[in-house]
């Protein structure tokens, strides 16, 4: 039997460290492969996250834009406001400038209604005529305005009392004063009535008034006209308002009143030879004269 020589394995040279490629380091040496994402040390990424960081991202942006709006729709509505009583503010100085003028507006019914309760018709032995009620009433009584001449008889006799009427209205009054160039008389009743209140400007031409008494002793009779002139003083007659409204004897002490519902002067005399001619003394004169406006 022939014996076979034993083959000894044969070495593998070793390759020099120069041929191994730079960018595929071999384990073991420093630089060598990365681990997987997987492996310890790693970093896995979670997509679930990032998903509810845009969400969470997202809904702030949504919460800015509506907090945004929100307060834009705050502003707008307070402007809007702000308009709205600016607009209320104007419409009501309109109604109110609106209001003033109807209230210079010259209504006779309403004037009539206004100023009838306060005048009355004057009784005396000899005369009839009208007065009126002035300034507030009191727990002492009221006090009248008429003309002298239509209370000069019981002046004259000294008895100084008169019966005034209006409607089923009839009172006891006493006359407390008397001016005869003036031709104007207070009277005081002990009943409270509303007194009419005065003018203080002076009466103007054109002005449209009303005259309240009781001509020829009809009670509550109104007549309807305009001022033709305020006459300055003069050597026969003291200021007098002229005006076309008609009137007869009876109307003398009765008020002449203009839109305001306010008292310009005393109706007291007429021109029987003419039309619509009558003359009534200044408010202002009584007034002063007695203090009682």
């Amino acid at each position: 039997m022939t014996t076979q020589p034993t083959q000894r394995p044969a070495y593998v040279p070793p390759v020099p460290l120069s041929s191994v490629p730079a960018t595929a380091p071999m384990s073991g040496f420093p630089g060598g492969p990365v681990p997987p994402a997987n492996a310890p040390g790693g970093r896995r990424v979670s997509w679930p996250g990032v998903v509810a960081l845009i969400l969470v991202v997202l809904l702030l942006g949504v919460t800015a834009f509506q907090a945004y709006q929100v307060n834009s729709l705050g502003n707008e509505l307070d402007e809007t406001r702000a308009q709205a009583a600016a607009d209320v503010s104007a419409a009501g100085k309109r109604v109110e400038a609106v209001e003033k003028q109807l209230a210079t507006q010259f209504n006779a019914e309403k004037i009539a209604a206004k100023t009838l309760p306060s005048v009355f018709r004057v009784r005396t032995p000899e005369s009839i005529g009208s007065a009126f009620a002035v300034g507030t009433a009191s727990d002492g009584g009221t006090n009248l305005l008429t003309n002298f001449h239509v209370i000069e008889d019981v002046w004259n006799d000294g008895t100084k009392k008169v019966k005034i009427e209006h409607a089923d209205q009839l009172y006891d009054a006493t006359v407390v004063a008397g001016d005869k160039k003036a031709d104007i008389a207070q009277l005081h009743t002990t009943a409270k009535i509303e007194g009419l209140k005065v003018a203080a400007a002076e009466s103007k031409s054109g002005q449209e008034i009303l005259v309240v008494g009781s001509p020829l002793g009809l009670k509550d009779t109104v007549t309807s006209g305009v001022v033709s002139a305020f006459r300055e003083e003069t050597t026969q007659h003291g200021p007098y308002i002229q005006f076309d409204a008609p009137i007869n004897p009876g109307n003398s002490g009765g008020p002449v009143i203009n839109a305001n519902y306010e008292v310009i002067g005393i109706a007291s005399a007429k021109f029987t030879d003419a039309e619509g001619l009558g003359l009534a003394i200044p408010i202002k004169i009584a007034c002063d004269k007695f203090k009682i406006c």
